[in-house]
């Protein structure tokens, strides 16, 4: 057992959990533990003045303890005999001296010696350790942490700081980090006082139930006791009494008082994630720590306060408040400050500061100084029986248990990617090496892709094993090199991501072979997970000392009461200000009547108020305690009395509102452990009447009391403030809203807006859904008067949003009770947003973190209000339907088949829902079906439920749509979640980020979405890796942050201490890339470089003790930066480009790019739906070669990004080519053939372009990504094209003023086409370009649902182009769902021609080059300098070049006609001259480059590439060929430095075809001879048609002809006419378009005949001929072809290639 000493001395003991304990084992337990507190009595003084059994010391304990579980009556007469055992007359000061200094007196008896932290309650802290009040007769109060505000004089108690917990996971942080980046100066760890819970605190996913007091057991012998024990000097001396100093506080995270205290004591080291509090089912509490109270108490941690615009937190609130002016026994709450979005930070000697977290007492009780108020909650959490989340935690540690490989394996599995038909693979063989420890060499061997990873095992055990029937072949694991994660043994192998992605860079598969027992398993669950630590805070205990104390200076003199009163006051001021401002009546009529009563004679003496507070503490529970000593007390004292009421029941209900406690009443009536007692109204307890809400006939109704703590700039620049109450569900009104009248600002203390208004919905709340939600929207109205322009004045005339606040009208968190209406008083934190005008704009707050408080009194009825559901109604058989007409039939299967909800009417609704039984043919229809529900009240639910639990399975992507806002029942999302978990855990990972936001629909805390996420990163490290991620960026969404924040530390708590500590590193690691990244942005130009040596450097200490997995995937390591390789991008934000060293030996470098200043979310949603897509071609056998690279966003405005390897963007290729490179058609086709010498090589990487640009072609238009220049378009060297930078998408266009810069549907350039056609010429590899397009567009309309569902979860995310559904209908007309496969075809073939012709795209590259050419230099060492030159070459290397000169042309054909030029080169030491080839075009790129580097003047001039007429011809070239001449030898006899550099001997070297003979020749080749026409009898070509019949109507789609004859030696103009025979009078005649000049044309246009029977075209033929249309003369005949309908199967499509023949022309 260890102990934690903190810093006053007080020790805590740790023990280990060892399970959960039953009831009989608790009370052998107990009955053993009261046993040795009596053996230990007679070994120690006899008079103990401990509160709780002793504990045992660390030697002591030998064995494993186990919990011990306290039953309050059994521990009520333990407290009872201990008190009676003391003679307090007897104890000398010396022996109680010597007692103090006990560790055990000081781990007890503080034990209540603290307040705690009013914002950071946690759900998980609910321990059942005793907490016993002390009142001090002596009239002062017991240490508290934090400083008193000033002013009050009173001197401020403080600590040193105190471990939390024996060791931590994570070494210690020189600051406070939190997750929205916010750093505090001062340390942010402290130890709690007295003894802490010894368990792991959790982060409550929803706030707590209600707060739970008990009735303190105070007799006459306890306070003489503590009196005595207050006195001694050895208390004084150990920091232990009541009136400690101030410098030994302990440094909060934050201080919420004034004047913080610096850190007295460096805390121990502790972990990164100190904004999280954990789990409790990871710690166990010490023996001992069950205090003396009549019910079990423990510490609270509390966390911060809910963001107002989230309908969550309000539910989390209190669900016991009985009022606003209810009184209850005394209570403490200890926690931590949880920092959320920018906490406000005070400064040294603000008076009155407002509070974010504070440490709150919870009662009126405490009106003395002395007197510690403790929050007593219930052990229902530890028992895990009576609260569902309990228990699903509980069944977690079961299901997912340590020891359990399959789940819980401690490494990445690698994903798989399903393929229909193993992606068209089936039969084709990989080569694998496989490395084994045995073997010195690796194994190679070539296997099929459909081999199942078991058998590749086998195949390697057989090469070091002879018998593998001794061998386990399950016990051993395939894990890629340089990645840590493994195949999966069940599955193919070609089916794995990473296999693909090798077969697609056509690079080997390395794979080692490891046995289970030597695989890392570092992330694995261990058999408990350690303890996080959590820093504490208390702040409100101080405030209410300071009170205390100023009402005490205050009574003890009378004359000097009209002077000490103003004390009084101030400190009340100060606390209200502490609670966000808030001031309630009570407070304000209070106040009036002290100062009122200064003046009036006093005839009682002080210790009537110390009298008084000592009646309170033994009436705890009634509400007019105040008046209770009313016939004994001054006027003065009297006032106070009920000052103090005041100023703890606004503590009580702030408490209330934003720190319930973790658990409310025990769900079972029978539950055999005690619960706490509740005060008077404020909880549903056992026996407590109720009536079903379906009962009642009240209204809905509750009173708008007032607005607390408005910003200052509100009160100057409105006039006049209203509140817009709405009644919601599923998004939509259920009742017109409601204004409220309109008020102006009230100051007493602070301003404030009070309206004090009943609102009443005359709606019944038997008729509200379970999920109703109450939103209220604050408008101001500007004020006139405001100094400004008139004219801005009439701009903003009109009301604006200010804020707004949900809650549900139920509460969800009675567990067994059931889910009652809300009563009593409540506070809500207004969430607002960035307003446009000016004075909205300056009432933003400086610190966020201050928070705008809305109070509303529910009423508070003597029953509780309970919801029941209806009984589901019998749904019929589907076969006992009558069956439909057939155009009502036709109509139904039109709706249930659209991909959404998009464009249906009321009618078309209304028809939905009254067939619904008929729709369950059309499975996936169920969320069409849903959402045409006429109501969602109380009286439909059971339709909706019965329809819902009789429907079919439906498929998990469809099952997504149910998750969306406009579904907020909690049994279809139930339903919808359980559908969902069919899917597989690679599948989940595709969609995980809609998942994330989908929590933001959610009610209530007990939701299956949540339990869901949370069991699928237990059993999944990818899982959890990425979950963390999303959820740690989603903690920064104003509305939502605090349950994200929640959600993450439940998922921290169960991940584990390895994958925790993984996760730490992660973040320690990104938030020191944040700062250098910001630090190099910020540097000048020149002194970047230095800056980013610098930054490295200092960053290689943090690989110096550990290596680290990177954000961007679990299964990358590394271990150190390879400095030299890094250095940053010369674009606006400045990344950096990162090289990290890979843990494993045997892997590559990793790359990857971090990026400051820059929202990579959407960046992240494209690339997601990207990737979804590819994966949907894939699955339906069309592989695209899509290049997927990962992206991840680690906070506010960073984020990091793979670099793809052997890749360069469009822009730096057609740079090769001067600033109008990009009007040029052969740079791209040129830069893959340098990469690609070889013809079979080229012809690959040419195919991956085809497909990959079909494949970005379809995704970039269906997305709307735009601003697409060339700078964000790339090229690998194999081929694969590729988009980055999505900064634009779903059609918001990039402007350039008024000009629209993406004005093609999508980027499809003449470079492009080039690279597709193999040349200028449109060829058959076109039509295959046209095909996959057409194919792809297909298949993603086929999915329109999934994009759209995808897409739609994500409308809240904040991504400012994604916020509704308008921007989700531009995704829905893209798609075209509505339209046929043969018209979305013609549609997309329409987009391809538009593109291609389009002179935007190109221009707009040309002035993206000009924007760059600030960043234009030589490119590095490393990289060619010319474009046909791999390498760079020096004059050292080549020797001095003597002579040059242009000796002849030629004229070429690879792949169309051009010329190049012979040169002639003569170098020194060679007799014989060399011969180069080069082009123009060539000559042209190295004038180009000599001018970067040299000023114009220092070079000559370049002839004049402008050419009249035809630019390849004879005539031309003899031109140039003199002027290249002259240009060479004045280059020659140009200056020494330019003669001699790199450039020049690079451009002169020998390359390839200079050593070819091959095609090279002395005279011009004679062109190929085109086909002849057909006038000379010959006919050639095929034609592709398409032949489809439905609706009566024949559609002829004319597809591509191919390899069409020339006319007289030119291309032809070549369209299609059609007629249907016999045609007598040439009725039937259809055309296409013309195409221009090609043999090869693609139509895609349909032809269509209506009004035909199957029967006429029966009798009917179908005569297609090819013509070129002439201008001067007439059409000529190109060829025909006739066909017999009767011979088609006109019940599905035909599409075939038909040859053409020179059939009689009709």
């Amino acid at each position: 057992m260890a102990q934690i000493s903190s810093g006053n001395g007080f020790k805590l003991d740790v023990t280990q959990p060892m399970g959960v304990v039953g009831k009989e084992e608790a009370l052998r337990m107990e009955a053993e533990a009261l046993a040795k507190l009596q053996r230990e009595k007679r070994h120690t003084l006899p008079a103990t003045p401990t509160t709780a059994a002793p504990r045992p010391t660390p030697s002591s304990s030998s064995r494993p303890e186990k919990d011990l579980i306290v039953f309050p009556d059994t521990k009520k007469q333990a407290e009872k005999d201990k008190f009676q055992d003391i003679d307090v007359d007897k104890l000398t000061n010396e022996e109680l001296e010597k007692l103090l200094l006990d560790d055990s007196f000081g781990a007890n008896s503080g034990k209540a010696s603290r307040p705690s932290s009013l914002l950071g309650f946690n759900l998980s802290a609910s321990y059942p350790g005793g907490q016993a009040t002390s009142p001090f007769p002596n009239g002062q109060w017991t240490p508290s942490i934090l400083s008193t505000p000033s002013g009050s004089g009173v001197s401020t108690p403080t600590h040193h700081q105190a471990p939390m917990f024996p060791s931590a996971p994570f070494p210690k942080p020189q600051t406070c980090s939190f997750q929205n980046g916010f750093s505090p100066a001062m340390p942010p760890y402290m130890g709690l006082p007295g003894p802490q819970t010894s368990f792991m605190a959790f982060t409550p996913i929803q706030q707590p139930g209600a707060m739970v007091f008990h009735q303190p057991t105070v007799t006459p012998e306890m306070a003489k006791l503590f009196h005595k024990i207050h006195s001694t000097s050895e208390y004084l001396k150990n920091g232990r009494s009541a009136s400690t100093d101030l410098d030994a506080a302990p440094t909060c995270a934050v201080s919420l008082a004034p004047n913080p205290p610096p850190s007295a004591v460096e805390p121990l080291a502790v972990s990164r994630f100190e904004w999280l509090d954990l789990d409790p089912l990871n710690r166990c509490k010490a023996e001992g720590d069950e205090g003396t109270s009549p019910a079990p108490s423990g510490n609270v941690t509390v966390v911060g306060g809910p963001a107002g615009g989230d309908p969550w937190d309000a539910v989390l609130l209190d669900e016991t408040e009985g009022g606003a002016g209810g009184s209850s026994p005394p209570t403490e709450v200890k926690g931590h400050l949880a920092c959320r979005s920018q906490p406000r930070q005070l400064s040294v000697g603000v008076g009155v500061t407002r509070s974010h977290s504070l440490t709150i007492p919870e009662s009126a009780s405490q009106h003395k100084p002395n007197n510690q108020v403790c929050l007593v909650l219930d052990m229902k959490f530890m028992n895990g029986k009576d609260d569902i989340l309990a228990i699903f935690f509980f069944s977690l540690r079961s299901k997912f248990t340590h020891d359990d490989l399959h789940t819980n394996p401690g490494y990445v599995l690698s994903a798989v990617i399903p393929q229909r038909d193993g992606g068209g693979d089936n039969g084709c063989s990989v080569k694998v090496s496989i490395e084994i420890s045995e073997s010195q060499e690796p194994v190679t061997f070539t296997c099929d892709v459909s081999s199942p990873v078991e058998l590749l095992i086998m195949q390697a055990l057989c090469w070091v094993h002879d018998d593998l029937n001794q061998v386990d072949i399950g016990s051993y694991v395939l894990k890629v090199c340089g990645q840590e994660e493994v195949l999966q043994n069940k599955h193919s192998l070609g089916s794995h991501e990473y296999v693909q992605s090798c077969r697609k860079w056509e690079a080997e598969i390395k794979l080692q072979l490891l046995s289970q027992s030597t695989m890392r398993r570092d992330l694995a669950r261990s058999v408990r997970p350690k303890p996080t630590n959590q820093s504490a805070t208390q702040g409100l205990a101080d405030y209410l000392e300071g009170y205390h104390n100023q009402v005490n200076i205050c009574l003890q003199n009378e004359s000097t009461q009209y002077k000490t009163v103003d004390g009084v006051v101030q400190m009340v001021k100060n606390l209200c200000c502490a609670l966000d401002e808030v001031e309630t009546q009570a407070i304000t009529e209070a106040v009036k009547k002290v100062k009122r009563s200064v003046n009036l004679p006093r005839t009682r003496s002080p210790e009537s108020y110390h009298s008084y507070l000592f009646t309170f503490l033994s009436q705890v529970g009634s509400k007019s305690l105040g008046g209770s000593a009313n016939g004994h007390l001054s006027p003065v004292e009297e006032s106070m009395c009920f000052l103090t009421d005041a100023v703890y029941d606004l503590a009580k209900l702030y408490l209330r509102s934003f720190c319930p406690a973790s658990s409310s009443s025990s769900s079972s009536p029978d539950s055999s452990l005690s619960i706490s007692q509740h005060a008077e109204g404020e909880s549903l307890v056992e026996g407590r009447s109720c009536k079903e809400a379906s009962g009642t006939t009240d209204h809905l109704q509750f009173t708008l009391f007032a607005m607390h703590g408005i910003p200052a700039a509100w009160v100057s620049s409105y006039e006049k403030y209203y509140l817009m109450c709405a009644l919601t569900h599923n998004g939509r009104n259920l009742f017109k809203p409601i204004q409220s009248k309109k008020v102006g600002t009230y100051k007493s203390f602070f301003y404030h807006i009070k309206w004090d208004e009943l609102i009443n919905f005359p709606m019944a709340v038997a008729l509200l859904p379970l999920e109703s939600m109450l939103t209220l929207s604050l408008f101001g109205v500007l004020n006139q008067n405001v100094s400004g322009s008139p004219d801005s004045n009439k701009q903003r005339k009109g009301p604006e949003l200010l804020g707004k606040v949900s809650l549900p009208l139920f509460d969800f968190r009675r567990g067994g009770w059931g889910v009652v209406l809300m009563s009593g008083t409540k506070l809500l934190c207004l969430w607002t947003s960035p307003q446009p005008s000016s004075a909205a704009a300056g009432s933003r707050r400086k610190n966020l973190a201050e928070r705008i408080i809305l109070q509303v009194d529910f009423p508070s009825p003597a029953v509780d209000v309970l919801y029941v559901g209806p009984q589901e109604r019998p749904s019929p058989d589907p076969n006992t339907l009558e069956e439909l007409d057939p155009d009502l039939r036709r109509q139904v299967d039109k709706l249930c088949s659209r991909a959404s909800t998009f464009g249906l009417t009321r009618a078309d609704r209304q028809l939905l829902w009254d067939q619904r039984h008929h729709c369950r043919a059309h499975t996936h229809s169920l969320p069409k079906v849903l959402a045409s529900a006429p109501s969602w009240d109380w009286g439909s639910m059971a339709e909706i439920h019965s329809l819902l639990h009789h429907w079919p399975s439906l498929q998990p992507v469809c099952a997504l749509e149910l998750l969306h806002s406009k579904f907020a029942d909690t049994e279809v999302r139930s339903v919808a979640v359980g559908w969902i978990e069919s899917s597989s855990d690679d599948e989940l990972a595709d969609y995980l980020p809609q998942l994330v936001q989908a929590l933001k629909f959610e009610c209530h805390l007990k939701n299956a979405l949540v339990m869901f996420l949370l069991s699928r990163a237990q059993g999944n490290v990818s899982i959890a890796h990425y979950l963390y991620w999303l959820l740690r960026d989603a903690v920064l969404d104003p509305a939502f942050g605090r349950r994200y924040d929640q959600v993450l530390g439940s998922l921290l708590c169960l991940c584990g201490a390895g994958l925790r500590d993984e996760l730490d590193k992660q973040t320690r690691l990104v938030t020191l890339l944040g700062e250098l990244a910001e630090k190099v942005r910020q540097a000048g130009g020149s002194t970047r470089q230095v800056v980013l040596q610098e930054g490295l450097e200092r960053m290689q200490s943090f690989f110096q003790k550990n290596s680290c997995r990177l954000p961007l995937s679990p299964s990358l390591e590394a271990k150190q930066l390879n400095i030299k390789s890094c250095s940053f991008f010369n674009s606006n934000a400045v990344p950096l480009k990162l090289a990290l060293v890979n843990s494993d030996p045997l892997g590559e470098e990793i790359n990857v790019m971090f990026k400051v200043g820059e929202d990579l979310r959407q960046d992240m949603l494209a690339l997601q739906m990207i990737r979804v897509m590819d994966r949907i071609w894939l699955q339906e056998g069309l592989d695209l070669r899509i290049v997927n690279f990962k992206c991840i966003s680690t906070g506010k405005d960073n984020g990091m990004v793979e670099l793809v390897p052997s890749s360069d963007t469009l822009r730096k290729i057609q740079a090769e080519y001067g600033v109008t490179g990009s009007f040029k058609d052969k740079p791209l086709a040129e830069w893959l053939r340098k990469y690609n010498p070889a013809e079979d090589e080229y012809d690959k990487a040419s195919e991956n372009f085809i497909y990959s640009c079909a494949g970005c072609c379809v995704a970039t238009y269906v997305l709307g990504i735009c601003d697409r220049h060339n700078d964000n378009i790339m090229l690998r060297s194999t081929g694969h094209m590729f988009h980055i930078d999505f900064g634009k998408f779903l059609g918001h266009a990039q402007m350039f003023g008024s000009f629209k810069r993406d004005r093609a549907p999508f980027v499809l350039t003449s470079d492009m086409a080039y690279v597709i056609n193999g040349g200028e010429r449109p060829t058959s590899r076109f039509q295959l370009f046209v095909d996959l397009c057409s194919q792809a567009y297909n298949l993603i309309r086929k999915h329109s649902g999934l994009i759209l569902n995808l897409l739609s979860l994500m409308t809240l995310s904040g991504l400012p182009e994604l916020t509704g559904n308008q921007d989700l209908k531009y995704v829905y007309d893209a798609l075209q769902p509505q339209t046929t496969d043969a018209e979305a075809t013609i549609f997309f073939t329409r987009l391809i021609e538009s593109s291609l012709g389009s002179v935007a795209t190109k221009f707009n590259f040309f002035i993206h080059n000009l924007a760059q050419l600030r960043f234009s230099g030589l490119p590095s060492n490393d990289e060619p300098i010319l474009s046909f030159s791999p390498k760079t070459y020096t004059l050292k290397q080549e020797g001095r070049i003597r002579d040059a000169s242009i000796f002849s042309f030629q004229k070429r054909y690879n792949p169309d006609k051009h010329y190049t030029y012979v040169v002639r080169l003569l170098r020194e030491g060679q007799s014989e001259a060399q011969f180069l080839f080069r082009t123009f075009d060539e000559f042209q790129e190295l004038h180009n480059k000599l001018c970067i580097l040299f000023p114009l003047w220092k070079l000559p001039g370049f002839p004049n590439r402008m050419v009249l007429g035809r630019t390849h011809i004879k005539d031309v070239a003899a031109k140039r060929k003199i002027e290249l001449n002259g240009y060479v030898q004045n280059l020659l006899r140009s200056s020494t430095e330019v003669t001699q550099c790199d450039l020049i001997y690079t451009f002169f070297h020998p390359i390839a075809r200079d050593d070819k003979t091959e095609g090279l020749e002395t005279t011009a080749r004679a062109p190929d001879k085109p086909p002849l026409s057909p006038s000379s009898g010959r006919v050639e070509g095929e034609v592709k048609l398409s032949v489809s019949y439905r609706n009566s109507t024949l559609f002829i789609m004319v597809m591509h002809i191919r390899d069409l004859v020339s006319t007289e030696g030119t291309d032809p103009n070549p369209y299609v006419k059609t007629y249907l025979l016999p045609d007598p009078h040439k009725t039937s005649k259809r055309k296409t378009k013309i195409s221009r000049k090609t043999r090869n044309p693609t139509f895609n246009e349909m032809l269509v005949y209506s009004g035909y029977s199957k029967e006429t075209l029966g009798l009917r033929e179908l005569q297609l001929s090819v013509l070129s249309a002439e201008s001067l003369r007439e059409n000529c005949y190109l060829g025909g072809v006739t066909l017999t309908l009767k011979d088609f199967d006109l019940s599905k499509e035909t599409i075939k290639w038909y040859k053409l023949t020179a059939v009689p022309y009709f």
